[in-house]
């Protein structure tokens, strides 16, 4: 399979009034048409990995790498007007909560269609009739009503939909998707899974989903990189998440509860310096 995606030593650090703190180090990995899934806990650098791609960083962030290449292009050194037309023309980017992400003073068609229009040469009414199309591929009952609301007019769900629905709609080759899931209870969120699979599936291409659910990362994705502290711990394909061989996977894995299992307290993960180095 060819890569679509390669990065190499990827480091991210920042300043700080006692030195240089990297928050990623050294990550290395390739993509190619498949899912890929991210997991760790919260400040492991999951989502400034993902970011990094996009080059969608605070100022203050110093990044660098060995190799950060899509699909043949250098995405270090490209000119902001080259990225400019990769960012969600090529690859796009799913957020954590559709209540900060979407724009409240946008009706949720004008929204869809703007990402659009940026990025296709189309008149109103041919970007009407995709973003309908759009909204119904991602299962939103009714699209002509939903394309005319606000998005405090539409559930947590639905708002994720219409995410998902604005992000694929330039047709990328490449979709991050990060904790798209976290704030949906259980039935919506695995009804969101489902359209982004078939999506992804159908239109053959390439996912990163960033999750600290190790449980629904090993049943969505094809393989799996495990992050401590900025490095890659352990990678492995999604099937065989179970037989993980890192202590801290193990200990990831030891404190999830189980339905069949009966125990007075979960496992508390217990962390070795030797993991910052090893």
């Amino acid at each position: 399979m060819s890569s679509l995606l390669e990065v190499e030593d990827l480091r991210i650090g920042f300043a700080t009034a006692t030195g240089r703190f990297e928050a990623v180090r050294g990550v290395s990995f390739t993509l190619g048409r498949e899912k890929l899934g991210i997991v760790g806990e919260s400040g492991s650098g999951k989502s400034l990995t993902g970011r990094s791609l996009l080059r969608l960083l605070p100022d203050t962030a110093q990044l660098t790498a060995r190799t950060l290449r899509f699909d043949g292009q250098d995405l270090l050194n490209i000119s902001p007007r080259d990225l400019r037309k990769i960012r969600g023309r090529r690859i796009s980017l799913v957020l954590q909560d559709p209540k900060y992400a979407l724009n409240p003073v946008m009706t949720v068609g004008a929204q869809i269609a703007e990402a659009f229009r940026t990025h296709a040469r189309a008149s109103r009414a041919d970007a009407r009739a995709k973003t309908l199309a759009m909204l119904e591929a991602v299962r939103i009952r009714n699209p002509e009503r939903v394309h005319d609301l606000y998005p405090h007019e539409v559930s947590g769900g639905m708002g994720q939909r219409i995410m998902i629905a604005m992000m694929l709609i330039p047709e990328p080759d490449l979709l991050i998707a990060d904790e798209p899931t976290s704030a949906l209870d259980v039935t919506v969120q695995m009804q969101v899974l489902a359209i982004l699979d078939d999506l992804v599936t159908q239109r053959g291409m390439g996912l990163i989903f960033i999750s600290h659910d190790l449980n629904l990362v090993a049943s969505f994705c094809d393989r799996i990189l495990v992050m401590y502290a900025g490095r890659v711990v352990e990678e492995c394909r999604a099937s065989e998440l179970h037989a993980a061989t890192h202590p801290y996977t193990r200990g990831l894995l030891a404190s999830l509860p189980r339905i069949e299992e009966s125990r007075a307290e979960l496992a508390v993960l217990a962390r070795d310096p030797a993991w910052l180095t090893a």
